[in-house]
């Protein structure tokens, strides 16, 4: 809830806090040795979509049908041609074989995806996801990379070793992830071809001279030996991996992904792989006029689903599944209403994917609401905040301690059910959801409206969003008793227009429309 309230308990004095990318405090070699298990085989494997997926042309509300024909009439898809997954939601049709990895109980879709005070530039926003930080926050570091100081503080120098000698995430790319972004150096290393990686000439023949950019050259020197020494160990693995499926088509995300299989069955213990697939910015020519089933929207989800589906069933096949997870996210959705160019324009909240045999399939969350009075701009309002996606994934997949995950992340995050019992150290049956219940009356409202929601004995924060997804009001956040409450929104300074209670419990969340007039 509180994004900034930093964890400084006893033992856990040492932790790295960073503020703007620099540290605060050492760590000692062995302060997280019993939150963090660096040994785990587990593996993460993210799927960048560059430039804002359409969510709502990706996974569809089909109870929102009919609001959404209105206000999108040229970008809409038939609705008798969706994917049925369940009585409220549909896939694009496009994407049959991401709804055989759903059918098989391998797919999870968690709704309507973001972070309070949307900024919907490309660059802003990316940056925001690949740090973890606030809107108004700028971060040196990215969230994993962070992860990856707190056990390995000594990286890059003292890497590889014997005891640590595979990289610790590789993007598939010429570009290193920021997401991977340390404290002195970037824990990803950039491969295109492990087939074609060839040994990079030290730029020197002897001992370094005094002066002349002395430190500088000791560094490119130790960086060449480093990525030699790895790119070693890259070529072994490729050389004893092996793919074992024969439905990967001919495109450069299928193509990424079955390096990452191939790779993993070679033996790299690489924990982190990051892959990409851009064209996301469907401002224009989204889809066919005439035939919404196809263009730029459905060809890139056809590419995302084929691919998915391929990897998750090669890793099957190789026996390697229940040590793999995956999951997709892009900088932002777009907005509710079409343009008049059969596209649509920068928006707000998304849904995202995780696969893999040990994620809980299903839907998590609500279908966004949905209304032919769409203000302009408006984009779905957010649901879940990504850094809780993030922070369940680290707690319940790489076993990190709830605490840790709390000062990697700088801030506390809610607990989502997103890894099953498979291979985790939480359990399903170990979460707890709130019913909310949450109402607001009258609606629309003049200047006073009532917040009406049921609760635990628990933390509740009640915020105000408007249209584009900005935090403009917070009525309260504080301890609530067990039952239901009334809390009054003062709505006299806000402007005429849409807006979005969002009322958060610990366990729990839920929005609701609310129009000021």
């Amino acid at each position: 809830m509180k994004r900034r309230s930093f964890i400084k308990r006893g033992a856990l004095a040492s932790v790295p806090l960073f503020l703007g990318g620099v540290p605060v405090s050492a760590v000692a070699e062995n302060a997280f040795s019993n939150f963090i298990n660096p040994d785990t085989d587990r593996v993460l494997v993210l799927i960048q979509l560059n430039g804002g997926n359409d969510g709502l042309n990706c996974v569809v509300p089909r109870d929102q049908y009919s609001a959404l024909t209105a206000v999108r009439p040229d970008v809409i898809l038939p609705e008798n041609s969706l994917l049925e997954i369940t009585d409220t939601v549909g896939l694009h049709p496009i994407m049959e074989n991401l709804k055989n990895v759903y059918d098989n109980g391998e797919l999870g879709i968690v709704q309507s995806v973001g972070y309070p005070n949307q900024n919907r530039s490309h660059f802003r926003s990316m940056d925001i996801w690949h740090t973890a930080s606030d809107a108004d926050e700028f971060l040196l570091s990215g969230w994993l990379g962070r992860y990856f100081d707190a056990y390995y503080p000594d990286y890059p120098g003292a890497y590889p070793n014997e005891e640590y000698p595979d990289p610790f995430a590789i993007t598939i790319g010429t570009t290193v992830s920021e997401t991977c972004q340390g404290e002195a150096g970037n824990f990803s290393l950039a491969i295109s071809n492990p087939e074609n990686l060839t040994q990079l000439a030290t730029p020197l023949n002897n001992e370094l001279a005094a002066g002349c950019y002395l430190d500088k050259l000791d560094f490119l020197a130790q960086t060449i030996h480093q990525t030699n020494e790895y790119g070693e160990v890259i070529q072994a693995a490729d050389t004893m991996g092996s793919n074992s499926s024969t439905q990967y088509p001919d495109d450069v995300l299928a193509q990424k992904l079955k390096i990452v299989a191939k790779l993993i069955s070679g033996g790299l213990k690489t924990k982190v792989y990051i892959v990409s697939l851009g064209g996301f910015d469907t401002h224009a020519n989204q889809v066919e006029d005439g035939d919404t089933d196809t263009g730029t929207h459905a060809e890139l989800l056809r590419t995302l689903s084929d691919a998915i589906y391929a990897f998750q069933d090669d890793i099957k096949n190789l026996g390697l599944d229940q040590r793999v997870v995956g999951m997709t996210y892009s900088e932002f959705g777009r907005q509710i209403r079409s343009n008049a160019s059969f596209g649509t324009d920068h928006g707000t909240a998304a849904p995202l994917f995780v696969f893999g045999s040990c994620i809980q399939s299903g839907v998590l969350g609500d279908n966004p609401e949905i209304s032919e009075e769409v203000a302009a701009q408006e984009g779905v309002a957010m649901q879940y905040d990504f850094r809780s996606v993030y922070g369940s994934v680290l707690t319940d997949w790489f076993e990190v301690d709830a605490q840790i995950v709390e000062d990697v992340l700088l801030g506390e995050f809610q607990k989502l059910p997103i890894i099953k019992s498979c291979t985790t150290t939480t359990s399903t049956e170990d979460y707890t959801t709130t019913n909310i219940k949450l109402n607001a009356f009258p609606n629309p409202f003049d200047n006073v409206a009532i917040v009406e929601f049921e609760s635990k004995q628990e933390r509740v924060r009640i915020s105000v969003f408007d249209a584009i997804g900005s935090e403009v009001l917070v009525i309260s956040d504080r301890q609530f008793s067990t039952g239901v409450h009334q809390v009054k929104l003062e709505g006299h300074r806000l402007p005429t227009g849409t807006y979005f209670i969002r009322v958060q419990t610990e366990n729990g969340q839920q929005t609701k429309r609310v129009v000021k007039l």
